[in-house]
């Protein structure tokens, strides 16, 4: 053999030893090796080695080596070779008489020849046809008489022909030729003999229409990625073509067997056919801006032009075929509206028979909705029994069905809630730890305008905190990092009218300042309490309450607790969990489907973490931010609450803080410090959300630093690839085009902006949306620790309400919090977004032979390693009776941050994406 050559030779006998007489730069090793015997080489890409097939460069070159084989008498015939593959295809575990009907049908459909036919797609080019060498149709035989009754994945074997010159596969091109759709989960090639390249893997996880509703063939590529200049040329023009249906034509209305991906404003919350106090305006343009949402394309209101008409439940709102949710997810979802409709069955129908809103008499109602279910003793049987003739029977019969299950806050301590010291350990490990910031300058003050909202100057000063401070001024305890504060004056005061002249909300805009201990666990020490002022001297407008010293001033401080908490309800699920995880991701999600393509590596490392989002968010605008939704009813905001969204979108929202680094810096909670493990210092170092946080945050940040470097080692690289560079920007000026010309977006000019950016990404999408989500009900699902609004001020001396209060501040309490249905239907909610499905995908959990290069792999190991560590690093700290904020008499575990769980409500786990 002849010895290796190197060149860059354009002759189109390059290859060979015959081109030694070209003078070209050396590039590469190609050894000689004959033109239609080579099966491999090797080159080097992105600074790896990687199996190549070959094929003569032109016909024109072809037709020369066979001339000179002719005269060498070493003309060879190409020989033809079978190609086995498996197709495993995934049927319905339970089937309904429609599909068994059409099953039947596509059996006799099979009969006279309308079988599924597949066809192998090469890399390389026919050079008499300039188009891809394609594989004679080879039809799926015995379709029906291979389903495995055990399971709902179906095994079947095709068998391609193709010639020895065929080249690497990189696609398969499947024709559904049935009546009915199928799921394709993926195609394996157990042994490529054409070239001996081992396995090949096609990963689909699609719906595939039949030929009479999608004509087009469905193209799927192997697992190898590619960037698209390194496209081979058999795939180049099958990936264009991939796109452009992805993207649509931005016309029509989508139908549910669409793959089509596209934006529109949030103008179908609104239902103006209902009557004119479901009227909503569009979130999303100049009055109100908002991240975009996927386009349905459903026709406009004829009663308000730019209100689209909405898609009532149970009928399912338009999301591309392949997102979907798969059995377990609909059947978790069909068992919690199933749940939901008994838990609210008797609340709903005590409120209309009596006709009036039924609060609780006392705290042991509250505790009979989780000790022995809606049993209705008492007051409730008073309404019921007599007028509906057998209910006692059935309320003795079917008491569990009734039941809620008893959130985690109350297995510890019961009593835990009404504790100062639990009421901040909450503002740390509990539901929304993202609110919390130190306290940096004193007197506080509003940056809101005071010729609209008054004189910006708090009502806390000094006398207030100076004896909770342990012998410190306010300046000095600032000094030493040990004043904090949750903060919601500014948020709420903008709206704070509108609320309250809604029947049954009442709200302040709310300060609470917290004074660290030596123990490393906060103590409320001031809360304020503030109103929009009535005169331009109002002195009722602002109010401050201290730690309580007597019995009265311990029922006031309990309600302005109860406000705080209220307030920091809406903004966890307004803000901080539906804006800033749910929306804001969205438009990335459609971006990457419209401009990335499949066989793009970003694409495939960002598969798993967009998985149900397009659909739970479809499902919120269905039945919980629309008009008269459960957002709307449950929280104190009310109809406001998604304005009250689009202002802090507008004002505070900013990607390049989203990520867990830069939003500790940003209040104050962290600085910056090289000789920490995650190069951060936390000031509260008991910080169960971020100390636990900074875990995933550094191993998904790792992970993604090696997989962009790997793809990406120069600027260069980053800065040419068209299709990454469109999809920043389509995110950015499309996807969030009322912020887009911010300058504090992140530019995509290096392998670190990329990962920068995927890493905030992948962050908000996995660790972040759960912390948010999952502890929702185990930590919320118990009303006075955390009631979602209020109904009552409160009260000042001298006012009548204030002679009730003292009357009877028990249940003057208990009637500023939700009423009996207002409780129940927030709670049957909070439980379903608190569930796990049985299909939950996990973070470092990915479906196997997702991607063909073998390094990336390896890296993917080490992520899931470090995820391990992690999550032992986690259940270690639980039990460190030192973490107060932690462990602890009565004192609940943090584990919304351990990775991994089982199905149901278990205040853990950490799915790869917004699943629910």
């Amino acid at each position: 053999m002849a010895a290796p050559l190197e060149t860059t030779c354009t002759s189109p006998f390059h290859k060979y030893p015959f081109c030694r007489s070209h003078n070209q730069k050396p590039l590469c090793f190609r050894p000689f090796v004959h033109p239609l015997k080579q099966s491999r080489s090797a080159f080097v890409r992105r600074g790896r080695t990687m199996a190549v097939l070959s094929t003569a460069p032109t016909e024109k070159a072809t037709r020369v080596h066979r001339n000179r084989e002719k005269e060498m008498g070493t003309e060879k015939v190409e020989r033809v070779f079978k190609v086995r593959a498996d197709v495993i295809v995934r049927r319905s575990e339970r089937e309904g008489v429609g599909e068994k009907i059409g099953n039947q049908v596509d059996a006799l459909w099979e009969k006279i020849g309308n079988k599924i036919v597949l066809e192998l797609i090469s890399t390389e080019i026919n050079p008499g046809t300039n188009n891809p060498k394609i594989s004679k149709p080879a039809e799926i035989k015995n379709w029906f008489q291979k389903n495995n009754r055990n399971t709902n994945k179906v095994v079947c074997a095709v068998e391609f022909s193709v010639d020895s010159a065929f080249g690497e596969p990189g696609a398969i091109a499947v024709t559904n030729k049935h009546r009915k759709e199928f799921f394709l989960e993926s195609v394996i090639i157990r042994k490529c003999l054409i070239r001996d390249t081992g396995h090949v893997h096609f990963s689909c996880n699609s719906w595939v229409q039949p030929v009479r509703i999608q004509p087009n063939k469905r193209v799927f590529f192997t697992n190898k990625p590619y960037l698209p200049s390194e496209t081979p040329p058999g795939l180049r023009k099958l990936r264009d073509e991939e796109m452009k249906e992805l993207r649509g034509n931005e016309k029509g209305e989508r139908q549910l067997r669409d793959r089509i991906y596209d934006y529109a404003t949030y103008n179908d919350l609104g239902n103006p056919e209902k009557g004119p106090e479901f009227i909503r305006p569009p979130l999303g343009g100049n009055r109100l801006p908002f991240p975009r949402r996927l386009r349905t394309g459903r026709a406009f209101s004829d009663i308000e032009p730019f209100t689209e008409t909405r898609v009532e439940d149970p009928l399912p709102m338009y999301v591309p075929r392949d997102e979907a949710f798969e059995e377990g997810k609909q059947e978790m979802l069909v068992s919690g509206a199933q749940k939901a409709l008994l838990h609210n069955l008797f609340p709903c129908l005590v409120a209309s028979f009596s006709g009036e809103i039924r609060d609780f008499k006392g705290f042991h109602e509250i505790d009979n909705l989780f000790k022995e279910g809606i049993r209705l003793k008492q007051a409730l049987h008073d309404h019921l029994l007599p007028k509906i003739p057998g209910l006692s029977k059935v309320l003795e019969s079917g008491d569990e069905l009734f039941r809620f299950d008893t959130p985690h806050i109350l297995t510890k301590d019961k009593l835990a809630w009404q504790r100062d010291d639990e009421f901040a350990r909450q503002t740390l490990a509990g539901i929304n730890p993202v609110n919390i910031e130190r306290l940096q300058s004193f007197p506080l003050r509003s940056k809101l305008d005071p010729s609209i909202y008054g004189p910006p100057e708090s009502a806390i000063k000094e006398e207030h905190i100076i004896g909770q401070l342990d012998g410190m001024s306010v300046q000095q305890a600032m000094e030493k990092n040990k004043l904090y504060i949750l903060d919601y004056h500014d948020t709420y005061i903008p709206f704070i009218d509108a609320i309250n002249s809604q029947d049954g909300r009442k709200a302040y805009g709310t300060r609470t300042i917290f004074f660290l201990t030596t123990a490393g666990t906060l103590k409320p020490i001031a809360i304020e309490l503030s109103l929009p002022p009535a005169t331009p001297k109002c002195t009722r407008a602002k109010r401050v309450f201290t730690p309580p010293t007597d019995a009265t001033t311990t029922w006031l401080w309990q309600l302005a607790k109860a406000h705080v908490c209220s307030n920091d309800a809406g903004v966890h699920q307004l803000v901080n969990h539906f804006l800033r995880t749910h929306a804001t991701v969205e438009p990335f999600i459609i971006s990457t489907h419209r401009q990335l393509s499949a066989m793009h590596p970003i694409f495939k490392l960002l598969k798993p973490h967009m998985r149900y989002t397009l659909p739970v968010n479809a499902l919120a605008r269905q039945i919980l931010i629309n008009a008269g939704g459960i957002i709307e009813s449950g929280f104190t905001a009310g109809k406001y609450g998604l304005e009250f969204s689009s202002a802090y979108y507008q004002n505070h929202w900013r990607f390049d803080q989203e990520g867990l680094p830069a939003d500790l810096i940003r209040r104050g909670m962290a600085i910056e410090d090289s000789t920490q493990p995650h190069g951060l210092r936390l000031l509260i170092e008991d910080y169960p959300y971020a100390s636990d946080g900074l875990l995933l945050w550094s191993a998904i940040q790792k992970w993604v630093h090696s997989y962009v470097y790997f793809y990406y080692p120069t600027d260069h690289q980053v800065q040419s690839d068209p299709e990454l560079q469109v999809w920043y920007n389509e995110a950015v000026y499309v996807g969030h085009a009322d912020v887009s010309g911010a300058p504090w977006w992140p530019r995509l000019a290096t392998p670190s902006d990329l990962a920068s950016i995927l890493t905030t990404l992948i962050w908000l999408a996995s660790a972040q949306h759960a912390a948010l989500n999952f502890g929702q009900y185990p930590l919320g699902g118990y009303i006075p620790n955390r009631p979602p609004l209020m109904r009552r001020l409160v009260p000042f001396e001298g006012d009548p309400e204030y002679e009730a209060f003292k009357a009877d501040p028990h249940q003057y309490y208990l009637s500023a919090l939700p009423s009996l249905t207002q409780a129940t239907t927030f709670l049957t909610v909070i439980d379903t977004l608190s569930t796990h499905s049985k299909d939950e995908e996990y973070l470092g959990k990915r479906d196997g032979d997702w991607t063909g290069d073998a390094e990336i792999e390896m890296a993917f190991k080490e992520f899931v390693s470090e995820i391990r560590q992690a999550e032992k690093e986690i259940e270690r700290r639980n039990a460190d009776s030192m973490l107060r904020n932690r462990c602890g008499a009565g004192v609940l575990p943090y584990e919304l941050m351990a990775p991994s769980s089982g199905p149901g409500i278990t205040c853990r786990g950490v799915p790869n994406s917004v699943s629910i």
